[in-house]
């Protein structure tokens, strides 16, 4: 199989840093297009993959092809693919707010299309992808295109309509996280400790608290409240977040993503 990436930027470029090493184990081969080469001979450097000349390059001789431009530049794109197109390749996009019906109208109500919301943890084996797909798609060409996530993380396969969902929660969220990590940080430096030995207490704390909340079968809040004890230190902190609104902030703020990701795909 030879999948095809256009678009190598920081999602792009995350996903295709993931898949590249996996492909070439299974002896398959990854074609590339950037429109500013040097990102795309940047990633070639350490990863196995093959530079494309320009976009019909990959999308002739693909079987997959995935694109990783900004959702913005899709109507200059799209007409693009669309002229080298075949309905037996897989078409698999990563853009927020640009749906199934969109891709349809340019590529043909016969295409096969993968729509999926990926996060950048996937560069590191960490990602996060919802995937859904049109009526074309059979089980065994979601699994071609499903083999390029899994290398750099978890997937699961939901209904377009909750697309906006997974972005309030996985797509968008390491930006938030960074800034709790951040937040954290501050704490150390200002209280004594030296930036590295924050940043690296700090990081991993959040990595151990989200291992153990994937695999404890206590909830979240049970598993808070495990480690406060009456009148020590976690509690004290864990009363003033409550009492400052955290959880509801953390909240608002996600909803914001969601609420805008909606307003994109109109």
């Amino acid at each position: 199989m030879k999948t095809g990436f256009i678009g190598t930027g920081n999602m792009g470029g995350a996903i295709l840093k993931s898949y590249s090493p996996v492909a070439k184990a299974a002896g398959d081969e990854v074609i590339a297009f950037n429109r500013t080469r040097a990102k795309a001979e940047a990633i070639a450097a350490t990863h196995p993959m093959v530079i494309a000349e320009d976009i019909e390059e990959v999308v002739s001789e693909a079987d997959v092809i995935l694109l990783g431009v900004e959702p913005q530049n899709f109507d200059e794109v799209m007409p693009e693919i669309a002229k080298y197109f075949t309905k037996e390749k897989i078409f698999v996009s990563i853009a927020a707010g640009k749906t199934i019906a969109y891709m349809e109208e340019h590529l043909g109500e016969g295409a096969k299309i993968v729509r999926v919301m990926p996060n950048t943890p996937i560069m590191f084996g960490l990602g996060t992808t919802a995937m859904v797909r049109n009526k074309n798609v059979s089980d065994l060409d979601f699994e071609k295109a499903q083999v390029i996530f899994e290398s750099g993380g978890i997937t699961g396969e939901v209904t377009e309509d909750l697309i906006e969902a997974v972005i309030g929660v996985s797509g968008s969220s390491p930006a938030y996280t960074y800034m709790y990590i951040d937040a954290l940080i501050k704490v150390g430096t200002d209280n004594g400790l030296d930036y590295e030995t924050s940043k690296k207490f700090a990081c991993q704390a959040v990595m151990g608290a989200a291992k153990m909340a994937m695999d404890a079968e206590e909830s979240p809040v049970q598993l808070r409240d495990n480690v406060c004890s009456p009148g020590g230190a976690t509690i004290e902190a864990v009363n003033k977040y409550i009492e400052n609104g955290f959880e509801e902030k953390v909240i608002e703020g996600a909803q914001a993503a969601v609420d805008r990701a909606k307003e994109m795909a109109k």
